[in-house]
């Protein structure tokens, strides 16, 4: 139970979350977690809002304008996630309310799935699983499951960020050439991997795996469509770890059914959880259900963080990894 000045705040927390972040919030406030295990609903996030201080909510939760203009105590919002384009942050900071998400701690983790989802979608790993658990494999065949060499291929990065960094780097056990597309340079990959900066067309081009690290902005919806699509070479792969309306979805699937690409492997879709039961039925694409950051250590880090930004916020400090650190200084000024 909280045992300081700040007891009497509240924290809706939307989902259960790792108890290296719960238990940091119930020393501190009181916390109250959604029930169920589902995506709350807007009227649920609303109803949990409305008395609270925090709200420490995951990117599949909507944070707009109303939810906040709902909440007329809220103070800080904490998101589990690196990102957070579902949160309103420009209403938020309107009204003084801090804003923080939890990067660097999934960096890793999620540049491991992307390297799990190349690998699968070149070496068709889950189509051969699915053909030995259904009883057809009857011995080697020289064409069968055949798929796309990894080594001394050309890797191409969308976004040179902190996961994209880390997924090129992890390329050099495999001899791969690197090309990327940000907008700056990325000294890093220029020293560690003699990378290149390249146009996106070039890159779509020439990459024999286009792996997308890219944020979600009004300039990166369906930067990935048909156009871009088609420039990509047939025996090329396409990964996407970063946001699922990054790739315009219909356009993926008339791709792959007409192999303008050999595959693709995605941890996440343009209208998430939906999946089209188009991209369903396809053999020629890896599908994970978002879990770039799903392992024990990153998700407990993730929690931890999530809770300390939101003690710092409550507590009146800023915090450790506001996004809207306007909002703290209208607040100070205030």
């Amino acid at each position: 139970m909280p045992t300081n000045g700040e007891a009497t705040m509240k924290v809706f927390v939307t989902r259960k979350i790792p108890d290296a972040g719960l238990s940091l919030l119930k020393k501190e406030f009181t916390v109250d977690v959604f029930p169920s295990d589902r995506l709350p609903t807007k009227p649920e996030i609303i109803q949990g809002a409305a008395n609270a201080d925090g709200i420490l909510c995951l990117l599949t939760d909507p944070i707009d304008s109303e939810v906040i203009a709902a909440a007329p105590r809220l103070r800080m919002i904490a998101s589990y996630a690196v990102g957070y384009d579902n949160i309103d942050v420009a209403a938020a900071t309107r009204r003084g309310i801090l804003v923080s998400n939890t990067p660097g701690v999934l960096t890793d983790a999620t540049a491991d799935l992307a390297w799990a989802l190349l690998l699968s979608a070149a070496r068709r790993i889950p189509e051969g699983d699915g053909y030995c658990r259904d009883g057809k494999f009857e011995g080697w065949a020289p064409l069968l499951m055949v798929g796309q060499a990894v080594t001394g291929k050309i890797l191409g990065v969308v976004g040179a960020g902190r996961i994209g960094t880390a997924m090129a780097l992890k390329s050099k056990g495999f001899d791969m050439t690197v090309l990327y597309h940000d907008t700056q340079p990325n000294e890093t990959l220029e020293r560690e991997l003699n990378a290149r900066l390249v146009p996106l067309p070039e890159l779509l081009q020439k990459a024999d795996f286009v792996s997308l690290h890219v944020a979600l902005s009004a300039s990166t919806h369906h930067l990935i469509g048909e156009a871009q699509l088609r420039m990509m070479k047939p025996t090329a792969v396409l990964i996407n770890t970063s946001r699922g309306p990054i790739v315009d979805e219909t356009a993926l699937i008339i791709a792959l059914r007409e192999q303008w690409i050999f595959s693709a492997g995605l941890d996440v879709y343009e209208h998430e959880p939906r999946i089209p039961k188009e991209l369903l039925e396809l053999q020629n694409v890896v599908l994970a259900p978002h879990v770039g950051s799903a392992t024990i250590d990153a998700r407990a880090n993730m929690a931890r963080m999530a809770a300390e930004n939101m003690i710092a916020g409550l507590q009146g400090r800023l915090s450790p990894n506001c996004v809207n650190p306007e909002a703290y200084r209208k607040k100070s000024r205030g």
